[in-house]
């Protein structure tokens, strides 16, 4: 595992446990890391990371449009 160091000015009045989840919804969002690994980073289960999503404007489901577009059209072709 990495470790990071970064300095956030104290105007921002961010804690670090903002910080780490603010890092991990967007590195979940982004997906770089799994919903488990996400809330592993920000220090949460994965119950009450899911339900903090939300507070980032993360949706916990995370499709792109493609994948999305695929399975539409997969559910379609199973309900023929």
């Amino acid at each position: 595992m990495k470790t990071l160091t970064i300095q956030i000015p104290n105007s921002a009045d961010v804690d670090d446990k903002e910080a780490k989840m603010s890092l991990a919804s967007k590195l979940y969002e982004r997906g770089k890391l799994t919903l488990g690994q996400a809330a592993e980073l920000a220090g949460y289960s994965k119950e009450t990371f899911m339900k903090k999503l939300s507070e980032y404007n993360v949706s916990l489901i995370n499709y792109s449009a493609d994948e999305l577009e695929k399975d539409i059209e997969n559910a379609r072709r199973g309900s023929i």
